[in-house]
């Protein structure tokens, strides 16, 4: 009660910014040579139109995305955020040595997630949850069951952005989708639609990396076996390519079994990502 909600978030948001510095300067001492990385919730905001009200609509909903990894990489605060500070009467509460512990430990590399990009339009406030992809419609897309777009171009694409942004390697920690997989009669799980978003999406690191130029450092899928999805909740949102017997209420025998996408993805990494059908 009382409490000024803003100035709380994002006083703690600074002392989380400036012990990542700290962390990462106490890691370079530590282990000479080593490098550490941020992460960033990625997937661009397209806009709706070519309106120019919903290209800066855009824009602003990507500054949001890149607010802390532009600290975390150039080691200062950027001026829209100065700016949207000012107007809420914020002042970011630097100790003595914070400004210098920012500017000298940046970041090394940026990690990130990637499932999907999003839309906006302008005059949509409050519309788009940009944490769980909520977005307007994009029509030249198709959606997976919870709504996320399909769209492997957009990595490539997200991709460039991040690297023309900070100059820095990347590394694609998270990348998939979630689906109903269904356990046939012989206990195979033929999940196809999985194979295609992960072949699309590697085809299209592939083709940043060779035709951009942009340094990856790797790539791992997300995830390796079912767990409750973090968005939703529930265990029917699928994400693995090891089958979890295992239903929204808790209920079955956590007996685990390989999906198509798992042999699948085994040639993959037996190829190194050169035979991908």
């Amino acid at each position: 009660e009382g409490e000024d909600r803003y100035a709380s978030i994002y006083d703690a948001v600074h002392h989380v910014l400036v012990a990542g510095a700290w962390a990462t300067k106490l890691c370079h001492a530590m282990i000479p040579g080593a490098k550490v990385g941020c992460m960033l919730n990625a997937g661009i905001y397209y806009p709706r139109t070519c309106s120019p009200e919903d290209v800066q609509a855009a824009q602003a909903e990507n500054r949001k995305h890149y607010m802390f990894t532009d600290v975390q990489m150039r080691g200062s605060y950027p001026a829209y955020v100065c700016r949207e500070f000012a107007r809420h009467g914020y002042q970011i509460p630097f100790q003595a040595d914070d400004a210098a512990i920012l500017r000298e430990n940046t970041a090394d590399f940026v990690s990130f997630s990637y499932y999907s990009t999003r839309v906006v339009e302008a005059h949509a406030e409050g519309k788009y949850d940009s944490n769980l992809l909520h977005s307007a419609d994009n029509p030249y897309l198709e959606r997976e069951p919870w709504g996320r777009f399909l769209d492997p171009v957009g990595l490539r694409i997200t991709m460039n952005e991040i690297y023309d942004r900070y100059q820095k390697p990347l590394f694609i920690v998270e990348n998939g989708m979630g689906a109903k997989d269904t356990v046939n009669a012989d206990g195979t799980i033929e999940d196809d639609y999985r194979i295609d978003y992960l072949r699309g999406h590697i085809r299209a690191i592939k083709e940043a990396i060779e035709k951009d130029h942009v340094p990856v450092m790797g790539y791992t899928p997300w995830g390796c076996i079912d767990i409750v999805s973090a968005g939703t909740g529930e265990m029917a949102k699928r994400y693995g390519m090891i089958y979890v017997d295992m239903d929204d209420k808790g209920h079955g025998t956590l007996k685990r079994s390989r999906k198509k996408s798992f042999y699948w993805y085994q040639h993959v990494i037996k190829t190194n990502g050169e035979e991908l059908d």
